[in-house]
């Protein structure tokens, strides 16, 4: 059987199809800006995911109590020469743990397989430059995933919240209309990316950033707090406006099923 509607499905990264809990930018963030003299908890590192990671810093630093450390320690307000000087600092360094954070999270490999079997193609966009992908890449491979295309931030004039590398994936897998495509992300910003291009939006809750744990630390949790915090991560990525949220990559099969035989019946996202 194949899909008679839907022909495209659109992947996060970190989060979503590796790095279980979306780990590999945290500790970089904190390392980022420590070099600077101003610490960040993971909190403040995590709010803005998804976006490219400049637009990141940039939203890190205007927080306020950031920027008012900075003033204290730099003796003026954060500027965009600042917001510069810390990328530069970042890039590198996420490029040399990138790898660390490459194992698939579990589920993807044989979910990819059954979405192409249903005939699917398979678009990806993230928020990662292609310096920080291009180590991460061949070990996707190596896993069994290679995605049809990828989008990276830095490609186009501006990246998520806006639709540009939706639209962008929709040119290279010569896929059409917007509501025949379901983004999948585990972040705000990469849920508007999928309302604002016009396709479906499904949220990944529990392993990617809403949650923030990887599996070792997911296990070790009391009952009480799991629940509290899976409640917690659809709660944020149902705000974001997402039409579906799923645990992980490897329940998705069934939400498209649902989204299949909504389309036969006239729905639109």
């Amino acid at each position: 059987m194949t899909y008679k509607h839907l022909n495209a499905v659109v992947l996060d990264w970190a989060g979503t199809v590796v790095d279980y809990g979306s780990k590999a930018p945290m500790g970089v963030f904190q390392r980022a800006f420590a070099r600077f003299g101003v610490d960040i908890t993971i909190a403040e590192a995590r709010g803005p995911m998804g976006r490219p990671k400049r637009d990141h810093i940039a939203a890190v630093i205007r927080l306020p109590r950031i920027a008012a450390l900075w003033e204290t320690v730099h003796g003026h307000a954060p500027g965009e020469t600042d917001i510069d000087e810390i990328y530069r600092v970042f890039v590198p360094l996420n490029v040399e743990v990138v790898a660390d954070y490459a194992d698939l999270i579990p589920g993807t490999a044989e979910t990819i397989a059954r979405l192409r079997a249903l005939g699917l193609k398979i678009g990806s966009t993230t928020g990662y430059t292609r310096e920080i992908m291009a180590p991460l890449l061949p070990l996707a491979a190596e896993q069994g995933y290679t995605p049809d295309n990828l989008v990276c931030a830095g490609d186009l004039p501006a990246g998520r919240p806006t639709p540009l590398m939706m639209y962008r994936t929709f040119l290279d897998l010569e896929v059409w209309p917007a509501w025949r495509v379901v983004k999948v992300d585990d972040t705000e910003v990469g849920i508007e990316e999928g309302l604002n291009a016009g396709a479906w939006s499904v949220g990944v809750a529990l392993t990617g950033n809403a949650f923030g744990l990887d599996e070792e630390e997911t296990e070790a949790l009391s009952e009480e707090d799991y629940e509290a915090r899976v409640a917690a991560a659809y709660a944020r990525l149902t705000r974001a406006g997402a039409h579906y949220v799923v645990d992980s990559v490897a329940d998705l099969v069934d939400i498209l099923d649902e989204i299949e035989g909504r389309l036969a019946r006239g729905d639109r996202p």
